[in-house]
């Protein structure tokens, strides 16, 4: 796990008592990227390319640097300015540069405008620090009061560390209950005391206070849709500019891996076939030679700012032949070297042809098929020790898939591309319904209704699908439109006390009509014990006496949805990523998803809209000869793998739920639970299934948060106090 960590202390006050264990306290195995009473580290893995710094100085240019450095001699002044940027970030030096001169003037949006997936860290003086999340939310930043003034980081478990903060039994009801309502989540982790900066917001720590505010604004100040075609040519120009960077800047492989120095997922799904046709593209930058004492220019930082490498002050090498006045010796010519292949890994697929069908005539992709044995299985951790595992940031369904996940990254490269986020990002969220009502715009309520009432019509019968369905949704979306935002936080506090909880069982329209609500409860709430459902229900009914939001309910539901995958890919990462690898998802970079924000409601609701629009992105970088029927075939079952290795791990899971933690922390109705454990794999639905999966992954977490030695992230800190037994 990688993480930047730092602390700002207040200003000394007459009585106040001094902290001289501050200068003790450091992360274990930590660089540190600018030193003083305000310091700042970087911890784990980080690669050189992936620290960018740069300090400006009155009088003086902005110096840039990239990689870790040793501490700046020159003592900073309340005029000096700094700017750390970590992560993949495609700006070049200039832009850095540049970015920096106009933070100093208050604006801090456009430094989150350049491709890729970072944060960024503005230091302004000596005692104001400023930390910008990302829009997606996989690059959150933590915060807790700490020794007078503030802590930071870019995880939330190193601060608990620090801090010693005890579990917060309270989020995690609100986490299995309503993972994606920001009224019952808050702005609060698992740990109690460690808040989390929300995406799209900047944290402001002045004088050791901390201050938390929006530098861009998702409601009514974001950005307007505009027509289907500016908004799909920026959709093009934000992807390619993502996956190009990617590619361009990749790094060669550890020397005996057999990886390939980069990857790409190709799955069943059109978002990972696009992101592997862009990719294989580009052409990789060329290895550097072994033995070789100087980088590659395209690597470089000259690389970068555009410039070439080339003879100095004119002169040339190589020998005169002396034939002709002023000629040279030409290199032998060589044979053009064949394109290097990227790596394409497809992990359970019964019959090849489906996936190439997606990305046809790509001879720079070499397909890579992995047979899923047992142990590649979700659950099949829960067979051995269940304590044998990362511990990840925070709990997330991964976790009980991190075998499978493992394997298909163990097979890709050194930078793998992956697809995800592409659903939050493109698709239609049925919610978004409400909004074309709220428009004016009620015919355009008739495409979306029609696919429902088709697909209803095919599994449920023609009564259901040319009737009962449509006058679900539209009902359900008019009700939607209607309903002030209190009341509706009110209903779902009390549909929540009641356990009136949708199973996900029912036509595709019934599930649609359920989600067409400010608050829907999560898949894992139906075994939440009432304790934890009534406290998640206070929440909401808090929530409810507060201002509400400006922006429209769909709009809104769409965007958490969105947080909440990302959320979900950053525990991927922590849990699946192998050593010396990085796993990018160009969907959620800051610039892809604000092109998609440019797209009108009623095009992100057409059926198969994703598909059409990705076929878009891939006809307007070239590629025109997909073919008619590209990503409409037939999808595997999603839930096959699941229940596979549910048989396989009963006994384990039985053992899992003895005696659990969930229990003991009252989450959880321990009875409901042993009772849906009977026969897992074929009587929960895909809905309880996920459900299921969001209870083992929280009780895994929980047992190795608890098997983990209190004090590992840090040195220095005073020995903890045990208190006396009565």
């Amino acid at each position: 796990m990688r993480w930047l960590t730092g602390w700002s202390t207040g200003a000394p006050r007459a009585g106040a008592p001094a902290h001289e264990a501050l200068g003790t306290v450091a992360p274990i195995a930590a660089r540190p990227l600018w030193t003083g009473p305000n310091p700042l580290w970087a911890v784990g893995d980080w690669r050189p390319e992936e620290i960018r710094l740069v300090t400006l100085r009155p009088g003086a240019r902005a110096a840039v640097s990239t990689g870790f450095a040793a501490p700046d001699p020159v003592e900073d002044t309340p005029a000096t300015t700094r700017l750390a940027v970590l992560g993949h970030c495609g700006a070049t030096d200039t832009e850095l540069a540049a970015g920096l001169a106009a933070a100093r003037g208050g604006a801090v949006r456009h430094l989150t405008a350049w491709p890729g997936s970072y944060t960024v860290v503005l230091r302004a003086g000596t005692r104001s620090t400023l930390l910008l999340t990302d829009l997606a939310g996989a690059q959150p930043v933590f915060h807790t009061p700490w020794c007078g003034g503030t802590a930071y980081a870019t995880a939330a478990l190193p601060l608990a560390d620090l801090v010693g903060a005890p579990l917060d039994t309270g989020h995690l009801a609100a986490r299995l209950a309503c993972p994606e309502s920001p009224e019952a989540l808050g702005t609060g982790t698992p740990y109690l005391g460690v808040q989390r900066v929300p995406p799209g917001h900047v944290l402001a720590v002045r004088g050791g206070r901390a201050y938390v505010d929006a530098y861009d604004e998702s409601g009514g100040g974001g950005e307007q849709p505009r027509g289907e075609a500016p908004a799909v040519r920026e959709l093009t120009r934000a992807l390619l500019e993502s996956v190009r960077s990617r590619v361009r800047t990749t790094v060669p492989a550890p020397r005996g891996s057999g990886r390939a120095r980069l990857g790409v997922d190709l799955s069943y799904g059109t978002a990972s076939a696009t992101v592997a046709l862009l990719a294989a593209a580009v052409p990789l930058p060329a290895a550097p030679a072994a033995g070789s004492p100087e980088p590659v220019p395209a690597l470089g930082a000259d690389a970068r700012n555009g410039t070439r490498h080339g003879p100095r002050n004119g002169a040339r090498t190589g020998a005169r032949t002396g034939a002709v006045k002023g000629s040279w010796a030409r290199a032998a010519a060589h044979e053009p070297p064949a394109f290097e292949q990227l790596a394409a890994v497809t992990l359970g697929e019964t019959d090849p042809p489906a996936t190439l069908a997606l990305a046809p005539d790509t001879p720079r992709l070499r397909h890579t098929v992995l047979d899923p044995g047992p142990d590649t299985l979700p659950y099949a951790g829960l067979r051995a020790d269940p304590q044998h595992g990362r511990l990840t940031d925070e709990p997330g369904p991964e976790l009980v898939a991190a075998a499978r996940a493992e394997a298909r990254f163990d097979a890709g490269g050194t930078d793998h591309l992956t697809g995800y986020g592409a659903r939050q990002v493109l698709d239609g969220h049925p919610a978004r319904l409400a909004d074309l009502l709220r428009a004016g715009r009620p015919r355009e309520l008739l495409p979306p209704v029609a696919a429902l009432a088709g697909a209803d019509r095919a599994t449920a019968g023609v009564l259901t699908g040319a009737l009962r369905t449509p006058l679900t949704v539209v009902r359900a979306a008019h009700r939607l439109s209607r309903i002030r935002y209190a009341e509706a936080l009110d209903d779902a506090a009390a549909r929540l006390t009641a356990r009136h909880i949708p199973d996900g069982a029912g036509t595709a329209g019934h599930r649609s009509a359920d989600d067409l609500a400010w608050c829907v409860p999560g898949p894992a709430a139906r075994w939440l014990s009432d304790d934890a459902l009534s406290a998640v229900a206070l929440r909401l009914r808090l929530a409810a006496r507060r201002p509400a939001p400006e922006e429209h309910p769909g709009a809104r539901r769409a965007r958490h949805a969105l947080y909440r995958h990302a959320r979900s890919f950053r525990t991927l990462v922590h849990a699946a990523e192998q050593p010396g690898q990085r796993l990018h998802a160009p969907f959620l970079d800051n610039q892809v998803v604000r092109a998609a924000r440019l797209l009108p409601d009623d095009v992100r609701l057409q059926p198969g809209a994703r598909h059409a629009l990705l076929r878009a992105v891939l006809t307007g970088a070239g590629r025109t000869d997909l073919p008619p029927d590209w990503g409409r075939g037939p999808r595997p079952d999603r839930t096959a793998p699941a229940r596979a290795g549910l048989r396989l791990a009963a006994d384990g899971l039985a053992e899992l739920f003895d005696a659990p933690l969930l229990a003991e922390a009252g989450l959880i109705d321990l009875p409901a639970v042993r009772a849906g454990l009977t026969d897992p794999a074929t009587l929960l639905s895909p809905t309880a299934l996920a459900g299921l999966a969001d209870l083992v992954s929280t009780e895994l977490w929980l047992r190795r948060l608890r098997a983990r030695r209190h004090g590992a992230c840090w040195t220095g800190l005073p020995h903890p106090t045990h208190p006396a037994l009565p």
